[in-house]
């Protein structure tokens, strides 16, 4: 079965977020993820994650101001100079927390905006970073999220990133396949993770309706899950879900059909 990595952004937040590193060792993550790491110093995150005995699986380029709505900046053209302060950044927390994937999220495109001028823009912001990050052996992922969630957001569907992927041309830089929100978007989840499969760097998961935990909506993750495995994914699967009530309540999908225990 795959290899699951809790994503503290929504797991355990019953617990402060430092709380939850030990957490998710307790109930058997091996890995953990989330939006952003930036709030604390890179040394107590490292501290954190090796005293619970964590690989830190993935985190976010800086994607702006979060709390105030925004969703990534990389499209933007009069943001430029702050993702590429952002790349620095992220490559300077990843180097200490021994990270080595990192994702960068599109932002959502202005109203009135010119969307060919916001593809550029984004299309040269990811030839920087995965040049950036290809020097410090750090990958870089996109990840393609629902309209529905994220009214507006510019990078929605698995197409629409591959052909971006293209046109940036680097082998540093591959498909971040968000389970929950490639079937709000596209369905057709397995034959596509298959056909993807040598452009995916990471996959995470939630059901739907409700972006809960699996087994709790109309996705098959027991079949996913074993398909994974079947066509030879290797990387982790990011547990990025709302629980349905706590996060330790929910988790006994791990075992039932997450093969874990």
């Amino acid at each position: 079965m795959p290899r699951f990595s809790a994503n503290l952004s929504m797991l355990f937040g019953e617990v402060g977020f430092e709380a939850r590193f030990a957490q998710a060792a307790k109930a058997g993550f091996k890995a953990v993820e989330y939006l952003s790491p930036y709030m604390l110093e890179k040394h107590v995150i490292a501290d954190l994650l090796k005293s619970n005995g964590l690989i830190q699986s993935l985190f976010n380029l800086p994607s702006g101001n979060w709390d105030g709505g925004e969703r990534g900046i990389a499209c933007l053209p009069d943001r430029v100079s702050e993702f590429q302060d952002g790349v620095g950044k992220a490559i300077d927390y990843a180097k200490a927390l021994g990270c080595v994937q990192v994702n960068c999220l599109a932002g959502k495109a202005p109203a009135g905006s010119d969307p060919a001028r916001l593809r550029q823009v984004f299309v040269d912001n990811l030839k920087f970073a995965a040049a950036k990050l290809a020097q410090a052996k750090i990958e870089l992922v996109i990840e393609p999220i629902n309209t529905h969630d994220i009214p507006g957001f510019f990078l929605n569907r698995s197409a629409q990133a591959i052909a971006i992927m293209d046109d940036v041309g680097s082998a540093n830089l591959r498909l971040q396949y968000d389970i929950y929100h490639m079937q709000r978007m596209e369905g057709e989840l397995a034959n596509t993770i298959q056909r993807l499969l040598p452009r995916i760097g990471h996959i995470q998961i939630a059901d739907n309706p409700g972006r809960n935990e699996p087994g709790t909506g109309e996705i098959n993750h027991a079949f996913l899950f074993g398909f994974l495995d079947s066509i030879g994914y290797k990387g982790w699967v990011g547990c990025e879900y709302k629980p349905h009530t706590t996060t330790l309540a929910g988790l006994g999908w791990l075992k039932t059909i997450g093969g874990q225990g």
